[in-house]
């Protein structure tokens, strides 16, 4: 599965994420740009989009996007609070259809 990591998420997380193919908002250019027009350009190239932004599923009309969406609940969004959170991250990933929205947490 392709997957985006939005600038709030650390970098590093994609290394526990392996056999994904995991890119991060920063390795695409995209730093800086507004939810919806990140969303709306992530659709094209990835099947989910994971971040730690708790309000985007009230900002955003996730249903309608081609992209599924997790948000990771931790107390941080430190490396070593979003860690615990990666073997539930990895089975919503197994079950995720496009357009869905998933919260994952520790």
């Amino acid at each position: 599965m392709r997957l985006l990591l939005d600038e709030s998420v650390p970098r590093r997380l994609k290394e526990a994420l392996s056999p994904h193919a995991v890119r991060t908002v920063g390795d695409m250019g995209w730093s800086g740009m507004k939810n919806g027009a990140l969303l709306s350009r992530a659709a094209a190239e990835f099947d989910a989009f994971v971040t730690v932004d708790q309000n985007l599923p009230y900002q955003q009309n996730l249903a309608r996007l081609p992209i599924a969406v997790i948000v990771l609940v931790a107390p941080s969004n430190q490396l070593r609070d979003l860690l615990p959170t990666v073997p539930k991250l990895l089975a919503a990933l197994a079950a995720l259809k496009p357009g869905e929205y998933s919260q994952v947490s520790v």
